[in-house]
């Protein structure tokens, strides 16, 4: 009787003992949306080359869009490009489900591939007291492959509604290239900002989208160096009509805002 009460009383404490653990574990950190790192260039996907709009597009009937959308493109560029592999590895993440690593600390793993070149993900997110720290590592496998690193890290608070990232440039030039800050309303994401931090001629540059509740409710705003002097560029468009407006004073030669319609054709700002 007393062996079958001993036996007993082990397993509800060894019982006890594992709902424990599983509770010491808790939730894992909810990710940031895929829209965190991401900047909408729907509205300014066709553009010429930046290099020919700033030589001839003064004066043709869509010069307005064109000039607004040849300054967004070269950002566009950069996402695409080289930050194509750790954008692409973030939105896949949250297909993924996490495992616990240690205290208060997840691991997302997966593979996937970029243009037919195979990688290996791990993003770790680790609950602090203030905020969420986030690890993303790849590795590259066959041809050219290379070793694992962190490609990109940041932080996001709590509740979700901000945060920032930090993109590394490459395997090979592992240092911090672009910076991105992000906010989210509600359930959208309210601002995404891209700054260049690379120690080189175009540090600082930026630019910063969000959307509002004004007519026209979406924005850019961008400052870059065109090789003389830093530009101030503000862009404004109706997402559902397309319509909008571009005002950049170093280039247009005046405050004014310069606005085209649904057609993308120069218009009269009212």
């Amino acid at each position: 009787m007393e062996r079958l009460f001993s036996l007993t009383l082990i397993l509800i404490l060894s019982a006890g003992l594992i709902i424990s653990c599983k509770k010491d574990k808790g939730e894992p950190p909810v990710l940031p949306a895929q829209e965190s790192m991401i900047i909408d260039f729907s509205n300014f996907s066709t553009p010429k080359k930046f290099a020919d709009l700033l030589s001839d597009q003064k004066g043709t009937e869509n010069s307005n869009w064109e000039f607004a959308a040849g300054v967004a493109v070269v950002w566009k560029l950069i996402i695409n490009t080289t930050l194509i592999v750790p954008v692409t590895s973030f939105k896949l993440a949250v297909d993924q489900d996490p495992v616990f690593l240690s205290e208060k600390t997840w691991q997302w793993s997966y593979n996937f591939s970029v243009a037919s070149v195979a990688y290996k993900a791990r993003l770790t997110g680790q609950i602090r007291t203030s905020d969420v720290l986030w690890k993303m590592y790849i590795t590259k496998e066959g041809t050219g492959g290379f070793a694992e690193f962190v490609w990109f890290e940041g932080t996001s608070k709590p509740d979700g509604t901000g945060g920032r990232w930090i993109l590394n440039q490459s395997s090979q030039s592992p240092q911090a290239m672009l910076q991105i800050d992000w906010t989210k309303t509600g359930t959208s994401i309210g601002s995404v900002k891209y700054t260049l931090v690379k120690d080189d001629s175009y540090k600082n540059n930026y630019i910063e989208y969000g959307l509002t509740t004004s007519t026209m409710n979406a924005y850019y705003t961008i400052q870059y160096f065109n090789g003389v002097r830093l530009s101030d560029v503000y862009v404004e468009w109706n997402t559902t009509t397309h319509n909008g407006r571009v005002k950049c004073l170093d280039y247009l030669g005046d405050s004014n805002w310069y606005c085209w319609d649904s057609n993308k054709i120069n218009i009269t700002c009212q």
